[in-house]
């Protein structure tokens, strides 16, 4: 049984209280993201989801700098097809990994938007940059655990007599996350992932999809490599009420012009395009799984609201159908990290106590 763990998200492009009320952003700066990890460090989360859209600042520079300046989190960072030669790539990771003490996981990431793609120069279409991922990642692995040349001949790369130093210092190498919601996502999360990230979905739709991707895990070999995790937002207040109404409040405020962004700069993701028919099903999915905030924000927008006991029940039914890794977000960061810490931790230490972290 695997050993639960808890991921917070550092908003690098600010934070807010209300989509689309400039007032009550929250700019990015040191400042803030040294609130945000401390607070997630203190609250026990283990590592910190650093993000790469356009309005982000840069996910490496930004996770480089938060390591020195926190204690034991770890960052999970994007390795994103064709936006660094894999060679560079892998010194990069390994060199981090190294200078860190090990505090360096990699989310696999082949883009939501198709428009930001193409401003940013990527000329590949969505089922390339997988094929390019799963060449990047098995070049990575090769190049990290080979003690001699590696030569490699695919169809994006080829290498000739490559070496790199340092190799990293978590063996056999630092874990990889996905959170694709398409078949071909899927494959290369079988193949190489130790962590394949969901997005907020209904419990049977997760158990269905579970199983299918060990299917294809077992293909590889692999049914015992890959675990799962939930991808979610969290809304936790002291009581129910304040909860919900914190929750539709923070969302009242987006214009028509926002949504309309949304729906149209984000139509080719699939795992966009899942949270879009849950939302059409109604305001939740499950018990305290709230649609509301995936009409304003692109990616993971299923929000778990509620009071402590309510967030822990909805966490501890995931990890009852075998999640056991979570990456969690909430407004404001920093305080919703440790309202998180503080009153729901607890409850699912207490549930979970051979499977968690000493507080």
């Amino acid at each position: 049984m695997r050993r639960l763990e808890f991921g917070w998200f550092l908003p690098t492009w600010g934070d807010t209280t209300a989509y689309g009320l400039a007032s009550a952003e929250v700019k990015p700066s040191l400042e803030l993201f040294d609130s945000v990890v401390a607070a997630a460090e203190a609250a026990g989360f283990e590592y910190m989801l650093v993000p790469v859209q356009t309005a982000c600042w840069e996910a490496w520079v930004s996770s480089a700098l938060m390591v020195g300046r926190s204690k034991s989190i770890r960052m999970l960072v994007a390795a994103r097809p064709s936006y660094i030669n894999p060679v560079l790539l892998a010194k990069m990771i390994s060199t981090f990994d190294q200078l860190s003490g090990g505090r360096i996981c990699i989310n696999l990431i082949a883009g939501q938007s198709e428009a930001e793609n193409a401003s940013e120069g990527i000329r590949w279409g969505k089922e390339e940059r997988y094929e390019i991922m799963d060449e990047e990642v098995s070049i990575l692995k090769a190049l990290w655990t080979t003690r001699g040349p590696v030569t490699y001949d695919g169809k994006f790369y080829q290498l000739k007599g490559t070496q790199i130093r340092p190799y990293p210092l978590q063996k056999p190498y630092p874990k990889f996350y996905l959170g694709g919601g398409s078949r071909q996502a899927w494959e290369i999360s079988a193949k190489h992932s130790d962590v394949h990230l969901f997005w907020g979905d209904t419990y049977e739709r997760i158990r269905a999809n579970m199983a299918e991707i060990r299917g294809m895990a077992a293909k590889h070999g692999r049914e015992n490599d890959i675990g799962f995790g939930m991808r979610l937002q969290v809304v936790c207040r002291e009581t129910e009420k304040e909860a919900w109404e914190f929750a539709h409040e923070l969302v009242a405020h987006a214009s028509d012009a926002q949504k309309a962004f949304v729906k149209k700069h984000f139509a080719t993701s699939e795992a966009n395009r899942r949270v879009r028919e849950l939302a059409a099903i109604g305001e939740t999915i499950e018990p305290h799984l709230w649609t509301g905030i995936t009409a304003v924000r692109p990616g993971a927008g299923i929000a778990v609201v509620g009071n402590p006991e309510q967030c822990a029940e909805t966490l501890q039914n995931y990890i009852d159908l075998g999640c056991h890794s979570f990456c969690l977000s909430g407004y404001l960061h920093d305080e919703e990290a440790e309202r998180f810490g503080d009153w729901v931790m607890p409850i699912l230490r207490d549930r979970n106590r051979e499977r968690m972290l000493a507080a």
